[in-house]
């Protein structure tokens, strides 16, 4: 009977393949056009210089810097600029996958509405979260990136130019493949263009 099923499944999928394919293209735009929709207010080009409070980390006070200043000390690095919420169940839910990228990525969180830095470097203590966070604490930082909601992801290359930007959950592979193009696409620019 199993057999039978097996048999009758695979007809199926062989007869129908043209089909499957079609529906899988469409499935595949609907995907792409609703991540669109949904990043159109993210930065492109540039990335903007913002100030940055920084909750404490390892017993410093809450630190004032820029987005610069922070891509400075990771020369020659794509980065990633990760906006998550204390209150944010899908940025529970991905907080491991951006734990492991903290791991071989330089990762900057923002806290978006997840008041001041104590409590924001409270959170990640009790959480685990071992990247460094700017905290938000009325969104005005996040907006004015075009965040309207968490988790989002801005990937920047080595050069301040903002590759890619995600809105909701992003599985560690497809954050990982964003940040290694990003590393991988200025120089492969320089090397096209020398020939």
């Amino acid at each position: 009977m199993l057999k039978a099923l097996a048999t009758r499944a695979a007809q199926s999928l062989r007869q129908g393949w043209k089909q499957h394919l079609a529906t899988l293209a469409l499935a595949w735009m609907a995907v792409v056009a609703v991540d669109t929709w949904r990043t159109r207010d993210l930065p492109q080009g540039p990335a903007p210089d913002v100030a940055l409070v920084m909750a404490p980390n390892a017993g410093a006070t809450g630190v004032t810097t820029t987005l610069a200043a922070w891509r400075a000390q990771h020369p020659g690095q794509a980065v990633a600029v990760h906006f998550w919420a204390e209150w944010c169940s899908i940025c529970k839910l991905e907080e491991p996958s951006i734990a492991s990228l903290s791991n071989d990525w330089p990762v900057l969180g923002v806290a978006m509405q997840s008041g001041n830095a104590e409590k924001v470097a409270q959170v990640q203590r009790q959480r685990s979260m071992p990247w460094q966070t700017a905290v938000d604490p009325q969104g005005t930082l996040s907006r004015s990136w075009g965040v309207r909601a968490v988790p989002a992801l801005v990937v920047i290359d080595a050069h301040g130019q903002v590759r890619f930007a995600t809105s909701g959950y992003t599985p560690e592979w497809a954050m990982r493949l964003r940040l290694w193009w990003a590393q991988a696409m200025p120089q492969w620019n320089a090397l096209l263009q020398k020939k």
